[in-house]
């Protein structure tokens, strides 16, 4: 193959975003497991142990109450604020039908029923918020928001997504492909689209579980620098094999999972004629999959739009998109329950390393 290695200066200045960082909060006494407590702001806070108690946790749910019909409420009495900028179908129906099957309730602001930064600071409201809930959910434009509502929140707080990062996403993604092939590590995964927030939290979790990963953006769309190379330095310590170009075909030969999200993100529709048109030649379909791994399966975050897959990929046996959407419920469920109490799972721990 003749991908290069990432490297940090090659990518355009104009992509660079501040310098990330988020404060690990404990505000209250941690667990066993060392979650309780914690905000869950992006995967790079977590180890790889950390995320692989998340997955177990999701897929024990999941069995214990979908496969089983168990009735388990340990979150009874508990509630969740959620705070939307952004509209989703997939986050808040997921959190909130989440915390109502683990016995809690879940407290919907959408942007016409809160005034945060308008009449009321950021800092206030958490502040009000943390004297109401047990955990916060914002699902926002700016990272930035979201610091600042951890920050001056006292209860923990989780995110549903901002324009740098989605962390509960890959989340769903990794329970899907456990759920498929068994295993995480030794799988390859390729990105093929916009260097985005989802991008940028697949690239950490790859890099903390030691999954390969093979990328391929348009040229002045690539992920941000900074996160880049973070996610790099873990993947060097994990054995994660890590490749960036912009050559969509070399990106998926012999890869496993094939991800894309949508070319055009909520806040970039004046781009989305530009987007479009440089985005061309990287939509998924047969013809570009011919080099794939022999037994690929397909992965879309939704909303889908068809220049992005095409239908016979989309709505195929190879696309997982349906059973990801599903996992984004069982796999928040997890990261509620386990940032507000201690828990253990009853069933066996996944396997998620080939061999």
């Amino acid at each position: 193959m003749s991908f290069y290695k990432a490297v940090v200066t090659s990518f355009p200045r104009g992509r660079l975003l501040r310098n990330f960082s988020c404060t690990v909060s404990a505000k209250s006494p941690s667990d066993s497991n060392g979650l309780v407590g914690r905000d869950f702001m992006s995967l790079k806070h977590f180890r790889g142990e950390d995320i692989k108690q998340f997955l177990w946790t999701a897929k024990d749910l999941k069995t214990r109450m979908k496969d089983n019909g168990e009735i388990f409420q340990p979150l009874k009495g508990k509630t969740a604020a959620l705070i939307f900028q952004k509209r989703s179908t997939r986050t808040r129906m997921s959190t909130e039908l989440g915390m109502a099957k683990l016995g809690g309730h879940a407290a919907f602001m959408g942007p016409e029923d809160v005034h945060i930064g308008v009449n009321e600071s950021v800092k206030d409201t958490a502040r009000v918020l943390s004297g109401m809930a047990d955990i916060i959910l914002a699902r926002v434009y700016g990272q930035d928001f979201l610091d600042e509502l951890a920050d001056e929140a006292s209860i923990p707080v989780i995110s549903g997504l901002s324009d740098l990062l989605h962390p509960l996403q890959i989340l769903a993604d990794f329970m899907t492909l456990q759920e498929h092939f068994g295993y995480l590590r030794g799988l390859k995964i390729a990105w093929i689209g916009d260097g985005n927030n989802i991008l940028h939290s697949l690239m950490y979790g790859c890099a903390k579980l030691g999954v390969d990963l093979n990328v391929a953006t348009p040229t002045g769309y690539e992920p941000d620098v900074n996160i880049t190379e973070e996610a790099m330095k873990i993947a060097g310590k994990t054995g994660a094999n890590f490749m960036m170009g912009n050559d969509p075909i070399q990106a998926v030969y012999r890869a496993d999972a094939i991800v894309t999200d949508t070319w055009v993100s909520m806040g970039q529709e004046e781009e989305k004629k530009k987007r479009i048109n440089d985005f061309a030649g990287y939509q998924i379909n047969r013809k570009m999959l011919k080099e794939a791994g022999a037994n690929w399966v397909f992965l879309h975050c939704l909303p889908r739009k068809q220049e992005e897959v095409t239908d016979d990929i989309f709505y195929s046996e190879e696309s997982l998109v349906w059973q990801e959407a599903e996992n984004r419920m069982w796999t928040v469920m997890a990261v509620m329950l386990h940032l507000l109490q201690p828990y253990t799972p009853v069933n066996p721990m996944p396997k998620f390393v080939r061999g």
